[in-house]
Formats: C-alpha cells, sequence, structure tokens
C-alpha cells in the first residue's frame, strides 16, 4: 500500500481553485506519477455520509482534479450510506475525504473500513480529516463550539492503523483561530500535546509513506509537550 497524508492534496483551503487541479507544490503530482497506472479506478469515502449533495459535489471535483492534472482515472465512485456494499479491492486508489474527524471515525468503523483495507494494495490518500482517522490512535482536535470543554468529547479513538502519525492539517489557515473563547492552538492543541507528539502540515505539505520510507515533503512541524519546532521547509523533504 502506498499512502498520502495530505492537507489538502488541492491546495490552501482559502484560495479558490477554480482550474480544478492538484496542488503541484512539494512534488505531490510528480510523486503520484510514481505509482500511477493506466485506466485507475478510484473510491472517494466519504466524512459525512448523509450529506449527498455535497459528497457529490466533491467527487465530482476531485474528478476533475486528477484528470486535469495528468493522474487521469477512469472512474471515481462515492462511498456514503447510498453505497454501502462497494467493494474496497475493486479499486485502485482511496481517497479518505476531509471533514469532522469524530463523525468519519464514527462512519469508518460502522462500515468496517479498517478490516476493508487489510488486504488493500493500491494508493490512499488522506485528506485532513481521512488523513487524521488514518493514524493507529486518533488525535481529534477539537473543532466544533464546545468540544474544548465538554467531558463527552473524545478526544483519542481508535483510527485506520495506515500510520503511526497524529497530523495536524491546516496550519496555515486555522494557527490564530479561536474555539469557546481560547486559541486553538496556544490554548488547546499546545495543553494536549503533553506526552503526545503532532506533525503539523500547512496546506501543500504531506507525508509519503511505503513498506520502504516514511517522509515529509514541504513545511511541517513537530508539537510535543507543549513545544512546537520547524521540522521541515518547503520545497524540501525529511525521512521520519
Amino acid at each position: 500500500m502506498i499512502v498520502f497524508l495530505t492537507s489538502s492534496p488541492s491546495g490552501a483551503l482559502d484560495v479558490p481553485n477554480d482550474a480544478h487541479l492538484l496542488d503541484e507544490s512539494n512534488h505531490f503530482v510528480d510523486n503520484l506519477k510514481k505509482y500511477w497506472k493506466k485506466d485507475m479506478k478510484a473510491l472517494m469515502v466519504s466524512a459525512y455520509p448523509d450529506s449527498y449533495m455535497a459528497n457529490d459535489e466533491m467527487t465530482s471535483f476531485f474528478y476533475d482534479c486528477f484528470n486535469n492534472s495528468g493522474v487521469p482515472v477512469v472512474s471515481f465512485d462515492l462511498l456514503d450510506n447510498r453505497n454501502l456494499g462497494l467493494i474496497v479491492n475493486d479499486y485502485d486508489v482511496i481517497m479518505l475525504a476531509g471533514g469532522h474527524v469524530p463523525t468519519q471515525n464514527d462512519f469508518f468503523k460502522r462500515i468496517h473500513l479498517k478490516e476493508r483495507l487489510a488486504l488493500f494494495d493500491g494508493i490512499v490518500i488522506g485528506v485532513s480529516a481521512g488523513t487524521m482517522n488514518s493514524a493507529k490512535r486518533v488525535y481529534a482536535q477539537p473543532e466544533l463550539p464546545t468540544e474544548s470543554y465538554d467531558p463527552n468529547y473524545v478526544k483519542y479513538m481508535e483510527g485506520l492503523g495506515l500510520t503511526e502519525l497524529n497530523i495536524l492539517p491546516h496550519y496555515q489557515m486555522v494557527k490564530d483561530s479561536l474555539l469557546d473563547g481560547k486559541r486553538l492552538y496556544k490554548d488547546i492543541t499546545y495543553a494536549d500535546s503533553y506526552g503526545e507528539h503532532f506533525l503539523v502540515l500547512v496546506d501543500g505539505s504531506y507525508v509519503l509513506e511505503t513498506k520502504e520510507s516514511r517522509v515529509v515533503y514541504g513545511e511541517a512541524y513537530t508539537l510535543s509537550d507543549g513545544k512546537m519546532y520547524l521540522l521541515c521547509n518547503e520545497n524540501e523533504s525529511v525521512v521520519l
């Protein structure tokens, strides 16, 4: 299995992508092409299994992005509540959508996605929440109002086990965000990092994991025990 763990494979979420292209930053498209074959079939696994219109729009968008960027797919199907019987091993590329981490995690468990991926030997591409839920033990960074102080909010949960990394996406966009009257990073995530190790990515950065190696490409930081350090610069890579 080849695993691409991205923050956003189509570039910064706060910048319009009217051309429907994948982000070529940090050799992302070049690295995809190394593993791409003819007549690739892709499957998008949703984060919101009941949001049919949004799921259809997202799948159509990424179908365009791949085909417009020189990594063509012949089809791009969608796994949500309408299509629970789709067989993962019928596809060459599995894309794990972005969204709300706990909501997606619940859906992944309900459809037994971890078990369904056990014999998959193609390419997996995580997007934001999909990347976070790829971890063996997922850290669900609080995102919605009340989550940072709700005693019933579960921050750690079992993931797909595709990586040992806990990745936090969209750093350039959310680093100064406020949640529940607190700073998302300085007051919430830094405190949660004690005894943990988080890899923090900006949009356009990603991790490529194969059987032989694990490499981060682009701007990335490590956050542990309340301290953040620059790990990798834009247009560079570091073996993890």
